[in-house]
């Protein structure tokens, strides 16, 4: 039977000894709250470190049979691990680049051939309980290389992957030198997750800028398989903090700490030890509250909880130093025998006791330079169960695109921080309430939960796509059953793509003249009595005609706007307009300046701008360019950008392959019908087609095609293989049909 298994840097327990004896920790992490209901299923798994070094054999087995029992796993990790992979590369390296501090981050290759090892270690894990048939579920930036070793691995297998941090522009991003592996490790999922827009957006910017995979709705097409990119706010448990907040013995903590503070108006913070969370630029616009609003003094007090991170790594331990003397300075400056305007803990503390913050703090101030989402403003709105309170929110935390009734704030525009105190302190509480409804009833719907089952559900279709567009091997069995089938057909159309399915293609397009045996190939098989054949190619229409248009067979060219039967001269299905071209040449001719190696070939109503011969990377990278370029100024025009081999076109929306392939459909009958085209522009070929064709693409990507063959050399032996079979049927005087 199918699992699910969820892999994490850490597990949901924290492992610790003392006294000889090993204890187990529940975490409180949201995560572990939304997963908990599913790993915890029948034969679910969740594998991870437990967040303690255990060299001893005799302990790891008994660390395995403890945490057995509730479907968890442990990936060991040694010191050196440790301390190269998750505080190194993952907090050292990734961390700060990803939150954009990169002038903190450090590039060693030692730390990323360690990062490479664990990632490894972990799939060697998770490869010896998994099935062809599970369901994978990766989070976060510590095992961004881990998709794409279980994809090798596990090639059938259902693979999610999830970040909980922010993703970075291209330009902050680029700026890693293993920016490539890092891209490939997580395109080895079938659905990638993040918690914004715009983090989606940067990461699709950054798979086409430096791998040169383009991506349409989020689709991205790596050749052989397509995946989905898709934002996913996270929530919380939102029932699980408003039932804490409504306890008794938190009512009666909120009582005895208002007592204790004994100011009227209470701003928190809360925060864990980190230079992203922006803590001094809070205290100092503190300050300056103080100063530019002296009748506050004695009546206001920020509770300042910061949570103990890494402080023996240097930047943290500064970091800490400062806090600890704009608190101190703070305090000394303004505090009376009455007053602390600070109240500063440097700890962890339990969750009753930050729910009681929460209820008696009338402004939570959460002001991070960069956050992937930032959980504690939504767990303050939760437990405000009297709907008063104010939320100032960061513009730069995740959670500000769904709490948009929060004070949202430049974390950067302290001035801007201060006037959002000062409105927070003073805003009426009927006002509160409206935003504060408003908040609770978003966080309501939008809860853990509803993440979880919202991400499943999407990686669910996301397989399901990809099986739709799964293609089979036209091997000898389908082969015979394909011939049969043209056999013993009376009439037939035979649809094939030139470049690509029939000849290879070429560094110049006039190179792609067809040879001797191509010619005899298709003249055999369109001098058939029963055949129509129809070659379909994007070139212009007079290169066509100079190369085919002496055989008994149609044309169509120029991607479908010229039609030529057999017989007859050139005809366009519709009337087009061509006035558009003049400006999207220049903007051609631009980047053939800048890209050696381009040029532009002009057809009648289609310009292409080729890149064969273009530096490898180079031309990529311009095509990614001129792709975004062109589908900007496309948006709100008749026209369509086509993505091609070593080419960007730009024709009229109307024109299309399937619509020339349908003509034929139509006019001419057909017991028999087979298809060949080779690129993404081809599919709507075969959705033109109908149910009972043989359809055929050429390369291993996906399509809706049936089936796939290698290459133009498979294509050819496969037709001259059905007109050998026929040819000692037909009459040497046989005339051909109209």
């Amino acid at each position: 039977m199918a699992k699910l298994i969820i892999v994490s840097n850490r597990l949901p327990v924290k492992l610790q000894e003392k006294d000889g004896k090993l204890t187990y920790t529940t975490s409180e992490g949201g995560l572990a709250t939304g997963l908990g209901s599913i790993y915890k299923k029948q034969d679910n798994l969740w594998i991870g470190w437990p967040g303690m070094v255990i060299e001893d054999t005799g302990k790891q087995k008994i660390v395995i049979e403890d945490i057995r029992k509730d479907n968890m796993y442990p990936v060991f990790l040694t010191e050196n691990e440790v301390k190269e992979f998750y505080e190194g590369f993952s907090n050292e390296t990734l961390w700060p680049t990803f939150h954009y501090f990169s002038q903190y981050a450090i590039y060693e290759q030692n730390l990323w051939e360690t990062y490479v090892e664990v990632n490894q270690k972990y799939c060697d894990e998770i490869v010896k309980h998994a099935s062809p048939n599970d369901t994978i579920w990766v989070h976060d930036y510590q095992l961004l290389l881990l998709p794409s070793m279980l994809r090798e691995k596990l090639p059938d297998a259902t693979i999610g992957f999830f970040q909980h941090i922010p993703f970075p522009s291209y330009e902050v991003f680029r700026l890693l030198p293993w920016r490539k592996e890092l891209l490939e490790g997580m395109l080895g999922a079938d659905l990638v997750g993040f918690h914004t827009y715009d983090d989606m957006r940067h990461f699709l910017s950054s798979v086409n800028r430096i791998i040169g995979y383009g991506g349409m709705h989020g689709w991205i097409n790596t050749g052989n398989r397509s995946l989905l990119v898709d934002s996913f706010p996270m929530g919380i448990d939102y029932d699980k903090y408003s039932e804490v907040a409504a306890s008794e013995k938190v009512m009666k903590l909120e009582q005895q700490y208002r007592k204790n503070v004994g100011t009227e108006n209470i701003i928190i913070s809360i925060d864990r030890l980190d230079y992203s969370k922006g803590i001094p630029q809070r205290l100092q616009a503190f300050e300056l509250f103080l100063e530019k609003y002296p009748e506050f003094h004695g009546k206001v007090t920020l509770v300042m909880l910061v949570v103990p991170s890494r402080d023996a790594v240097e930047k943290y331990k500064e970091l800490k130093e400062e806090v600890d003397e704009l608190v101190g300075r703070i305090n000394g400056k303004y505090s009376d025998i009455h007053w602390n305007p600070i109240q500063y803990f440097y700890r962890s503390l339990p969750l009753e006791v930050l729910s009681a913050f929460y209820r008696m703090a009338n402004v939570a101030l959460v002001t991070p330079m960069r956050d992937g989402m930032n959980l504690v403003c939504k767990e303050y709105v939760a437990s405000k169960l009297d709907q008063t309170g104010v939320l100032i929110l960061s513009e730069m935390a995740g959670a500000s695109k769904e709490l948009s009734d929060a004070l949202l704030i430049n974390p950067n525009d302290i001035n801007k921080m201060v006037s959002a105190m000062y409105e927070a302190l003073t805003m009426p509480v009927e006002e509160q309430k409206v935003h504060m409804a408003t908040m609770q009833d978003t966080l309501k719907r939008y809860n853990i939960h509803h993440w979880v089952g919202l991400f499943m559900d999407r990686l669910s279709y996301v397989k399901i796509k990809q099986m739709s567009l799964e293609t089979s091997y036209l091997d000898d069995a389908t082969f015979q059953e394909m011939s049969d089938s043209y056999e013993l057909a009376g009439s037939r159309l035979i649809f094939l793509e030139y470049d690509g399915a029939l000849t290879n293609y070429k560094a110049k397009p006039l190179m792609a003249r067809p040879d001797e045996d191509l010619l005899e190939l298709l003249e055999n098989l369109s001098n058939n009595p029963k055949n129509r054949v129809v070659v379909i190619s994007s070139r212009e229409k007079a290169n066509m005609e100079d190369w085919l248009g002496h055989l008994n067979l149609d044309i169509v060219a120029e991607h479908g706007v010229w039609l030529k039967q057999r017989g007859s001269g050139w005809k366009t299905m519709m009337s087009l307009m061509d006035d558009w071209k003049s400006d999207i040449r220049l903007i051609l001719e631009l980047y053939v300046d800048r890209t050696p190696g381009s040029f532009i070939e002009e057809k009648e109503y289609s310009l292409v701008w080729h890149y064969r011969r273009v530096e490898t990377g180079l031309g990529e990278l311009r095509a990614r360019e001129l792709v975004n370029h062109l589908n900007f100024l496309a948006t709100n025009s008749n026209l369509q950008v086509l993505d091609g081999q070593m080419a960007v076109e730009i024709k009229a929306q109307e024109v299309n392959k399937g619509k020339a392939t349908s003509h034929w459909l139509n006019m001419y009958p057909h017991e028999f019908v087979l298809a060949v085209g080779d690129d993404w522009g081809d599919e709507e070929i075969f959705k033109a087609m109908p149910r009972n064709a043989y359809t055929i693409k050429t390369g291993n990507s996906y399509s809706i095609a049936k089936y796939h063959l290698d290459g133009p050399g498979e294509v050819r032996d496969m037709l001259t293989k059905l007109v050998k079979q026929e040819s000692k049927e037909i009459p040497p005087n046989a005339k051909m049909t109209g």
